[in-house]
């Protein structure tokens, strides 16, 4: 019993302490505790999305950075992928290349056994000319003995004449002249078809170059486009001559060729021995304010040096001495009182280093240089190492032997045309380098009398394949193989090839003509050669082949 009521009345007590009413201040804050707890963790979820949407956000980035570096590391493949392609393209296209220009080398070189061999490998004319009536060896032999063979001993004696005269001529020249400031003319020498016994065409024309130099202390300096120094593409084949001073050495000096500014001067070369009056380079026939030497003023000043010698020695000889042409500096004329006449040509020229080669100002005729660049821009003429060449191959050739009647044949016809149909681009010169790449390219037997006519057409054949490729090259050119005889110098057996057709590139109308008569040509062909041909009987001709060319 006491048990229990004690415990009934630790009961009470314990709830009357308890109760809420007895402690009103500390259990006033139970309800603010639970709204700043919820505010809490309000907050806390807040803070947790912001750090989930942050996290969201750096995966997605890190993703964009994964892909962005996989399509990188895909592009890179493939241009490696690519770059390894490209540059076997690149070698193979090198190879390629390399092939082709050691083949154009060699061919270009003269490596040309095979023309001509066979005739399936020359070029094959068109299909209408493929039926042209080509003379037989009978009517060949009769036309040249008639036609032609009769000529050399009248070429004989006019070269004998001229050459006698222009001596003379010369001699006086030299004597008006004045030492000290003058131009020193050395002896006259023959070049062209008039030496070289291959012309046909009257009137006959004697081609004589006349090599001069400066008065001492000055000399000539030659530049050719092949020389190291850049030349336009249309000044191939042409070269500069300055004139200096002989003590002077600008070879080791840029001060000549650099535009120095005014506060700088050369120390090899002061300023007086650098400049020189206008009228001492005048006198000295070069170019306004140049050294180089002019054309022009070259041939202005032959054409009064030759008439004060006639005038000199005009009462010797009984005919009349007088310029055919004026824009050519030697083209004289010998007219006799009754009334028949020469011509021939004494042109002016500067011989480049101590070679044959010259570089002429005025060709006559104008069939070499039609268009010069400048007054002072000089062709180079190798005229003496194709009458050279000429003569040593002649050595090696059969008695007798086809290739000057292969070159007067081909010439005659071509003249004849032209008198009919008019002059075009090709000229004998363009004959004659098909001649001399034909005369290295065959074997000697190759070229015995009785073998006239194949050769002749070998020259056509050749000359039609050069037409309808635009390319002749020019013999000595870029020819490695020119004999070492001849002496010939390196710098122009190791130059790039000049080819003599390349003015027609652009020149349509001119190729289209020159293409023209030739076709022309070679119709009217056996009607020309007929023409001068004595009657032979059908037994020994068989009448004219047709053969095809």
């Amino acid at each position: 019993m006491p048990v229990g009521l004690f415990r009934v009345c630790l009961l009470v007590i314990t709830a009357i302490v308890n109760h809420p009413l007895f402690f009103p201040k500390e259990n006033g804050t139970i309800p603010e505790s639970t709204e700043e707890i919820m505010q809490k963790m309000k907050q806390r979820e807040e803070s947790l999305r912001l750090e989930q949407l942050r996290l969201e956000q750096e995966i997605a980035d890190q993703e964009a950075t994964q892909k962005a570096l996989e399509k990188a590391a895909v592009v890179v493949e493939e241009s490696k992928e690519e770059k390894v392609r490209w540059d076997m393209w690149t070698a193979l296209s090198m190879v390629i290349f390399l092939l082709i220009e050691l083949w154009r080398q060699d061919f270009q070189e003269g490596n040309w056994q095979d023309i001509g061999g066979e005739e399936d490998e020359m070029a094959v004319l068109g299909k209408a000319f493929r039926g042209v009536a080509f003379p037989n060896k009978a009517v060949l032999a009769s036309f040249y003995e008639k036609r032609i063979l009769g000529t050399t001993g009248d070429m004989a004696r006019m070269r004998e004449m001229v050459e006698g005269f222009a001596d003379d001529l010369l001699e006086a020249l030299r004597s008006v002249c004045n030492r000290d400031a003058d131009m020193e003319v050395e002896d006259c020498m023959g070049v062209g078809s008039m030496y070289e016994n291959w012309r046909v065409r009257k009137p006959f024309v004697c081609d004589l170059i006349v090599p001069f130099a400066p008065p001492e202390p000055y000399c000539f300096r030659c530049q050719t486009w092949c020389s190291g120094d850049s030349f336009p593409p249309d000044e191939q084949g042409y070269g500069t001559i300055k004139v200096c001073r002989a003590d002077e050495d600008t070879a080791g000096c840029i001060c000549d060729k650099t535009k120095l500014g005014e506060d700088m001067l050369c120390l090899l070369h002061s300023q007086v021995s650098s400049t020189r009056p206008s009228s001492e380079m005048e006198d000295l026939l070069c170019f306004k304010n140049t050294q180089y030497l002019d054309a022009d003023q070259v041939m202005k000043w032959f054409q009064i040096a030759v008439t004060k010698a006639w005038s000199r020695i005009s009462h010797k000889y009984e005919f009349d001495l007088s310029f055919s042409l004026l824009d050519s500096p030697g083209a004289l004329k010998i007219k006799f009182k009754s009334g028949k006449s020469i011509a021939f040509n004494l042109t002016p020229v500067v011989q480049y280093e101590n070679s044959d080669v010259y570089f002429i100002s005025h060709f006559p005729r104008s069939s070499l240089a039609a268009d010069i660049p400048s007054s002072t821009h000089w062709f180079l003429t190798f005229a003496v190492y194709e009458r050279r060449f000429i003569q040593l191959v002649s050595k090696t050739l059969p008695a007798n032997a086809c290739h000057v009647s292969c070159l007067q044949i081909l010439s005659f016809l071509h003249g004849k045309q032209c008198s009919l149909t008019g002059p075009s681009g090709l000229t004998n010169y363009h004959l004659k380098t098909v001649l001399l790449h034909l005369l290295q390219a065959r074997p000697s037997q190759d070229w015995a009398p009785e073998k006239l006519e194949a050769r002749l057409q070998d020259m056509l054949k050749f000359l039609e394949k050069c037409l309808h490729e635009k390319k002749l090259y020019h013999f000595f050119i870029g020819n490695g193989n020119v004999p070492a005889e001849l002496g010939f110098p390196i710098i122009f057996q190791r130059a790039e090839p000049l080819n003599l057709f390349r003015p027609f590139v652009l020149r349509r109308d001119i190729y289209r003509k020159m293409v023209d008569t030739f076709h022309e040509m070679l119709r009217n062909m056996s009607a020309l050669i007929n023409e001068y041909t004595v009657h032979i009987p059908l037994a020994h001709t068989n009448g004219i082949r047709k053969e095809p060319l």
